[in-house]
C-alpha cells in the first residue's frame, strides 16, 4: 500500500500523530523525574563496567577483553510524523545515534514494537521497513525483536556496537578552554508539534524530516579520528540542547559558555514556537535545566524557548580543543552537516550554563 509523505503536506491514510499524546522524544520522561528515580538505585560493582547509568551517558560501555567493549543503548518511541516508513526511518536513526555519540562502531539491533492488536498490519509492516533502511545503510544487523499490544504505538530499537575500552568519548571530559561545537539546527520538537495540530507548513516538515534521518555514523567516525583529539561528546536528543549540556556541564564539573545567536535553528522553527506549539517535554525540559543556566544578555524569548526543544535524532555537542575546532567543522560540514558551527566555549566552574553573545 502506499502512503502519502509527510513532506507532499498531503494527509496520509493514516495519520499516526493523531493516536498518541505526545511524539518522538518529547514522549520520554521528564529528565528531573528520571534522574531522581536512577540516583535512588544501589550503585553496581564490576570492574567491566566502564559506563553505567550513574553518569547519564549515551550509552553503556562493558568491557569484555583488553582491545573491545561492548557499547549498548536501547530508544523506543511514539510517532512524531504521520508516515509509517518515515518514522521507522527517524526511530532508527535516533536509537543509532547513541552508538555514534560515544565513538562506537554499531553491530546489532533488536527491534522494540508496541502496537495495537487491532492496528493495521500494513502500517506496522512499514514502519518496520523503514527502519531497517536506516539499520541496512548503517550497516547494522537487525537480529530479531519483541513486540507487545499497546494502544499507543511505540518504535525503536536496542543497539550493540564495538569500542576499544581506550577510545570512549564521555559527558563527563570537557576541558576548560575547549570549544563547543554542534552539528545540527535545532527545532525538530516544536515542529513535529505544529505538525500534529495541523499549524505545520510542508516546507518545515521537510526540514524537520531531513534533519531526523541524517545519521551520526560519518561524524562519529570523524571525531573519532586521532588528529582532533575531541574531549567529550553527546548527542542532543530528548532533553533539550540545556538539557543535555548541563549533563555535559555538571559530569565535566565545567561552565558551559553558549551564544544562543549561533546555534543553527530549523525553517519554521521559530515560526512554530509563536503559534503556541509547546511540546509537553520541553516545559519538563525547562523545569529541569532552568535552574542552571544565566543570561548575561538578554536573549530573545522564542529563542530561549527553542533551547530546551526536546530533539529526536539530533545532532551531536562536542568539547574540542580550541585549535582544532575549525579544521574540524569543516570536515563535518563537507561530510554532510552543513549547520556545524561553533556555539560557545568551556570555561573553569563551577557548572552552569552562561547564555551570552
Amino acid at each position: 500500500m502506499g502512503f502519502a509523505s509527510d513532506i507532499t503536506g498531503e494527509v496520509p491514510a493514516v495519520r499516526l500523530t493523531q493516536q498518541v499524546k505526545a511524539g518522538g522524544c518529547a514522549s520520554k520522561l521528564a529528565p528531573g523525574t528520571l534522574s531522581h528515580v536512577l540516583s535512588r538505585l544501589p550503585r553496581q560493582h564490576d570492574p567491566n563496567l566502564l559506563v553505567g547509568f550513574e553518569s547519564a551517558d549515551d550509552a553503556g560501555i562493558y568491557r569484555i577483553s583488553p582491545e573491545q567493549a561492548l557499547v549498548q543503548t536501547v530508544d523506543f518511541f511514539t510517532p512524531m510524523v504521520d508516515d509509517p516508513f518515515t518514522y521507522g526511518r527517524i526511530a532508527a536513526t535516533n536509537a543509532l545515534s547513541d552508538i555514534y555519540a560515544m565513538g562506537g562502531r554499531a553491530l546489532t539491533a533488536l527491534t522494540l514494537v508496541c502496537f495495537p492488536q487491532e492496528g493495521d498490519m500494513e502500517v506496522l509492516e512499514q514502519i518496520l521497513c523503514g527502519g531497517l533502511s536506516v539499520m541496512e545503510q548503517a550497516g547494522c544487523t537487525v537480529l530479531g525483536g519483541h513486540s507487545v499490544r499497546d494502544a499507543e504505538i511505540k518504535f525503536g530499537y536496542a543497539v550493540t556496537g564495538l569500542i576499544h575500552p581506550d577510545r570512549i568519548l564521555r559527558n563527563t571530559t570537557a576541558r576548560p578552554r575547549d570549544a563547543l561545537i554542534f552539528t545540527k539546527a535545532i527545532g525538530t520538537g516544536v515542529i513535529t508539534t505544529a505538525l500534529k495540530h495541523g499549524k505545520a507548513q510542508p516546507a518545515w516538515v521537510e526540514a524537520a524530516i531531513a534533519s531526523m534521518t541524517t545519521l551520526n555514523k560519518v561524524a562519529g567516525e570523524i571525531i573519532s579520528r586521532p588528529e582532533f583529539q575531541v574531549h567529550a561528546a553527546t548527542d542532543v536528543t530528548g532533553f533539550g540542547l540545556m538539557g543535555h549540556a548541563r549533563e555535559l556541564a555538571f559530569g565535566s564539573n565545567v561552565c558551559l559558555r553558549i551564544d544562543p545567536a549561533s546555534i543553527a535553528l530549523l525553517d519554521g522553527a521559530m515560526e512554530a514556537v509563536r503559534l503556541g506549539c509547546i511540546p509537553g517535554g520541553l516545559l519538563a525540559n525547562r523545569d529541569f535545566a532552568d535552574c542552571v543556566v544565566e543570561e548575561t544578555v538578554a536573549i530573545e524569548p522564542n529563542l530561549r524557548t527553542l533551547l530546551f526543544d526536546p530533539q529526536t535524532a539530533g545532532g551531536l555537542l562536542l568539547s574540542v580543543p580550541t585549535e582544532q575546532a575549525q579544521p574540524l567543522i569543516a570536515e563535518l560540514q563537507a561530510a554532510g552537516y552543513p549547520h556545524t558551527g561553533q556555539i560557545g566555549a568551556v570555561l573553569e566552574g563551577p557548572p552552569k550554563i552562561l547564555l551570552a553573545l
